[in-house]
């Protein structure tokens, strides 16, 4: 890896004020890009390399049953620029959103690294980032009355090779499957004197939900004219409440799995195709676990495999299928998807379509650093995803 930015995304909302209204509290939502769970020391990463979002844990609230809604980048963020979206409606009523998006797997900048960096030293850049942040709030005098919320849109991208990706500590995979390294995030809640410091939630929670606990931390109500799918968390971080919820995973139109309490049930399997796993591409480096980590997609619907996920949190030991425990785990997952599956609205497509000259091209700062590219002519096609 010789690359020596940081590529850095902000959306800033400045906070407005309505008659007769008090500000809100400031909302700032850190989403890190391909960061995998077991890149945090507090998740037990041995190296160390992130004191400042440990001592975020420390001081708020740590949740190790996180998720992101597709463990593919491009999906998840749309569940989080839906979130921005409607933030700019809520600035009206006196919220700041500040957001903040890394991309830490294939760069760093240049003050903690050289010509070879590795993702170890993106890691500390961006740990030492984030410590600058909550340092500037506490200076400002505003950290008690700001939630901040650090997660990853997808699992480390085993993939890339040593050196070039994370760690998804326990978990089997990485981005781009719906095992639990491609699926479950490191996450930390922070807001001084609301959350108590030194927690550890184990809600199922959802990178969805920060839409719905944003808006009940403004005292805004969400809309009426749609289905919300994330929950509002806010009884969980005020309270440390344990809300009953099951966790979808989908990748593309199809759900794969689904986890209740812990127990995760399959109805497919598949970690990438034959055709770029014998050119060298590998989702499952070194964690090939047969009838499981498949290269083709394969259906379980009428015999799904079932983990327990506290036991077994690597996915290797599917539970015997002539046991009365997954008997009893079968007809109560049965019942919930068949439920989903009822209240379930498609949505449009919206990623049909590629065009590259909608890409943005010519990022705010491009000058300073003689990067700005002129963007090519229009010209769509319809999209392929192999994944």
């Amino acid at each position: 890896m010789s690359v020596k930015t940081v590529i850095c995304v902000l959306w800033a909302v400045s906070v407005g004020q309505t008659a007769g209204s008090q500000h809100g509290p400031n909302i700032i939502i850190m989403l890190m890009d391909d960061m995998g769970w077991g890149d945090l020391g507090v998740f037990g990463e041995p190296s160390k390399e992130t004191p400042n979002l440990d001592l975020m844990a420390a001081q708020g609230m740590l949740f190790p049953n996180f998720y992101t809604a597709n463990p593919l980048c491009s999906p998840c963020m749309c569940c989080f620029w839906a979130c921005l979206y409607l933030s700019i409606t809520m600035s009206l009523f006196g919220i700041l959103a500040y957001c903040c998006l890394l991309h830490i797997t294939v760069c760093c900048g240049k003050t903690l690294c050289d010509l070879s960096c590795s993702y170890g030293d993106a890691v500390m850049e961006l740990d030492d980032s984030i410590g600058q942040i909550l340092a500037h709030l506490v200076s400002l005098g505003i950290h008690n009355n700001t939630l901040v919320f650090f997660t990853s849109d997808n699992g480390a991208a085993v993939m890339s090779g040593p050196h070039q990706s994370g760690s998804n500590g326990p978990f089997l995979c990485g981005k781009e499957t719906t095992f639990e390294g491609g699926m479950r995030e490191p996450a930390i809640a922070w807001w001084p004197g609301r959350i108590p410091a030194g927690t550890v939630s184990h809600q199922l929670a959802s990178v969805m939900d920060l839409f719905s606990t944003s808006l009940s931390v403004a005292g805004v109500l969400p809309p009426d004219d749609r289905v919300i799918d994330g929950l509002d968390l806010s009884p969980v971080l005020i309270n440390n409440s344990l809300l009953d919820r099951p966790i979808f995973y989908y990748r593309g139109n199809q759900m794969m799995a689904v986890r209740i309490g812990q127990y995760k049930v399959h109805y497919w399997t598949w970690s990438n195709s034959w055709e770029e796993f014998n050119t060298g591409i590998n989702f499952c480096p070194g964690q090939e676990v047969p009838g499981v980590t498949t290269h083709t997609q394969e259906e379980h619907t009428m015999q799904p495999l079932i983990f327990h996920l506290g036991q077994d949190p690597g996915e290797r030991y599917p539970i015997s299928v002539q046991s009365e425990e997954y008997q009893d785990v079968h007809r109560q997952v049965t019942a919930v998807v068949e439920q989903h599956q009822k209240d379930l609205i498609p949505g449009m497509p919206q990623l049909n379509m590629c065009d590259l000259a909608v890409m943005n091209w010519s990022p705010p700062g491009c000058e300073q650093l003689g990067k700005c590219l002129k963007p090519p002519e229009s010209n769509p096609w319809k999209c392929v995803w192999p994944h």
